[in-house]
């Protein structure tokens, strides 16, 4: 039996074969490259020294590489686009609700000391739809209107930027039915007076007083949650997405949101 060539684990020579496929091909730009194996066999090189090949040209640029999707031709895009499908399926209502209390409480400070006097007149506005409605869908969209509002009115692109990530991650049918279920007649009432509160003092210019007051609501909406995702589903309530069965560990993770 011969011995392996070593010229198949060379890795300059493996980085001169991939330069000229690459420059010759057919390949375009953002295109994705055959795998490893394919692409090591088509080169007549070994894969570990393909491997070092491919290391050494996403440094220069010229590709780029994502675990899990493959290996694309180019330089890295700026931007790659958030798969809110893909976060929707791996996270849930009480983590948005983390994500909601980090940033909104902040946002409504912001607001204070940022909004105009039409921002002001805008989230009054909002108010007293979102208390008017008495549909779910009503409430669901006056509702998210008003927070946006005041995210808009915070002045800060990247927050908002991340408010609307998590706003369309919430709009899951499931999750909008789950807080339909937790806005029991006297609780909206709550949560309309809360709105208030915020609104005043955002236009009173009270930035820590605005800051606790979103605090206050989005710890009342989380308490709501987190009662109806551990209590069972009234018979006259479709059962095809069933709560998670409560058991003393997994009720200790959801009262602190792991």
């Amino acid at each position: 039996m011969s011995d392996p060539d070593p010229l198949t684990d060379s890795s300059n020579l493996a980085l001169g074969r991939l330069r000229a496929l690459l420059d010759d091909s057919s390949f375009d730009a953002g295109q994705r490259l055959p795998p490893e194996r394919e692409l090591a066999t088509r080169i007549g090189i070994g894969r570990r020294a393909l491997r070092r090949a491919l290391e050494v040209m996403e440094a220069e640029g010229r590709i780029w590489r994502q675990q899990g999707k493959g290996t694309f031709l180019g330089s890295r895009p700026a931007h790659t686009p958030t798969d809110l499908a893909d976060l929707t399926k791996r996270t849930h209502p009480l983590e948005v609700m983390d994500v909601r209390l980090e940033i909104e409480p902040a946002l409504a400070r912001l607001a204070a000391m940022r909004a105009s006097n039409g921002d002001i007149e805008r989230l009054l506005l909002l108010a007293e739809k979102t208390a008017a409605t008495s549909d779910a869908d009503g409430r669901e969209l006056w509702d998210s209107a008003l927070h946006r509002t005041i995210a808009e009115a915070a002045g800060n692109s990247l927050l908002l930027a991340i408010f609307d990530i998590v706003d369309r991650i919430r709009q899951d049918t499931t999750w909008r039915l789950l807080r339909e279920r937790a806005r029991s007649g006297e609780r909206q009432q709550i949560y309309v007076e809360q709105h208030r509160r915020v609104i005043a003092a955002i236009a009173q210019r009270e930035a820590h007083a605005a800051e606790q007051a979103m605090r206050e609501h989005l710890e009342l909406v989380r308490d709501g949650l987190l009662t109806v995702m551990t209590s069972p589903l009234p018979d006259s309530i479709d059962r095809a997405v069933p709560p998670e069965p409560v058991t003393t560990n997994n009720k200790d993770r959801l009262r602190h949101g792991t």
